[in-house]
């Protein structure tokens, strides 16, 4: 009895798909590469959203150079339809786009707003100006600023 619970030397332990289908991890397993035993909840994801005969078929359509990513993506799309059932990774996206729109706009509030500034700073400094020096001012007596912002319309 003691002699079957031994493993012979030699066999590797069945990938995690294998061992969640509870069948025998051939060698030539399609799943044994992309879902190693140490990491079973990965294939339990995809497992749970794709089901293991898709995932097989859509394994063996692709080469093998492009399995490896297409393996990423199913768990991440997995993942994401755990979290959120209806939208999965599209909602996330969504959320990102959101966000992107709204710092676009934060951003171009503040740079309109350092432009804004800068016009009043030249203005009031123009109202200082002496009559003999107003015509002689240089290009360069505008404020210097840390943002990156096109000056090339500055007089």
């Amino acid at each position: 009895m003691k002699d079957s619970s031994i493993r012979k030397q030699g066999a590797a332990s069945p990938c995690a798909a294998c061992k969640l289908l509870r069948r025998r991890c051939a060698g030539d397993c399609v799943f044994a590469p992309y879902f190693p035993a140490e990491e079973p909840h990965k294939f339990a994801s995809v497992h749970k959203v794709f089901g293991a005969s898709n995932v097989n078929k859509m394994l063996q359509d692709l080469p093998e150079h492009q399995r490896g990513d297409a393996v990423s993506s199913l768990v991440y799309e997995a993942n994401a339809r755990v979290r959120d059932p209806v939208y999965g990774c599209v909602g996330a996206i969504s959320s990102l786009q959101q966000q992107i729109d709204a710092l676009q706009t934060q951003l171009a509030l503040a740079q309109a707003e350092v432009v804004h500034m800068r016009m009043r700073h030249y203005s009031s400094s123009a109202d200082c100006a002496s009559p003999s020096t107003r015509g002689r001012r240089s290009h360069n007596n505008h404020p210097k600023s840390s943002f990156n912002i096109d000056e090339s319309f500055w007089p």
